[in-house]
């Protein structure tokens, strides 16, 4: 009956309080109270349209308060305060990982020792990797000398056919060689600069400060295996 008055706060508060009055129909002999915008005093039977913004008490037959109703939400509210939940859900699960994380790192590394180790182990395939295009380099440098004592024969004329190609692909392979070793060079200083930022994390949890509460931070890892791999098919 309730929900087929025509309220003046608009359709939405009706549907609103329809709602409210629905959840309260099991009791009837409660009575709703409130105060509106204007500081006027409502009370009712049943959810008052004017305070649906508002706070009501719902009251017992002998004036005693049962229950304090929120204010209703309008639909731009309650889209807000979804989106904060979802925001307070992505905040409480990133906290739930930096705090898994952070106890994986005392488990790996208990001391300073084992994590100094573990770079080392990162770094040592890398610098082998380095180790092998230098020398690489070195080898293309020898067997580009007599192919330049052969272009000194040819001065001034044109070059036999064969011995620039050879010559070109000489280059294309010291140029491949020296790419690598750069990108080699640059991998060592990413891994140093991981391991760099785990361990000042790692010393501040050795010294008590509690685990989750720094953040999450990136895994350490140092994917060396495929910069070695390439090297070696040189």
């Amino acid at each position: 009956m309730a929900c087929e008055m025509s309220f003046r706060a608009g359709p939405l508060k009706l549907a609103l309080a329809c709602a409210l009055l629905g959840m309260a129909s099991a009791s009837s002999a409660a009575i709703y109270s409130c105060v509106d915008a204007n500081g006027r005093r409502l009370t009712s039977d049943r959810p008052i349209a004017e305070c649906l913004a508002r706070e009501q008490r719902l009251l017992n037959a002998d004036g005693s308060i049962r229950q304090v109703v929120p204010p209703t939400m309008t639909v731009d509210e309650l889209a807000e305060a979804e989106a904060k939940k979802r925001q307070a859900e992505v905040e409480r699960a990133a906290q739930q990982d930096a705090m898994r994380r952070d106890r994986n790192l005392l488990t790996r590394f208990p001391n300073e020792a084992v994590h100094t180790k573990a770079r080392e182990a990162a770094l040592d395939d890398v610098r082998k990797g380095v180790k092998f295009s230098e020398e690489r380099l070195a080898e293309l440098q020898s067997a580009r000398k007599p192919l330049l004592d052969e272009v000194e024969f040819y001065k001034g004329k044109k070059l036999p056919a064969k011995l620039k190609q050879q010559l070109d692909a000489n280059d294309a392979s010291a140029a491949a060689q020296r790419s690598l070793v750069q990108n080699q060079k640059d991998e060592i200083a990413r891994i140093n600069s991981l391991y760099d930022v785990e361990l000042d994390r790692l010393k501040k949890l050795w010294s008590g400060t509690p685990v989750g509460s720094m953040g999450v931070l990136p895994s350490a890892s140092a994917p060396a295996s495929a910069v070695t791999r390439k090297a070696s098919s040189k």
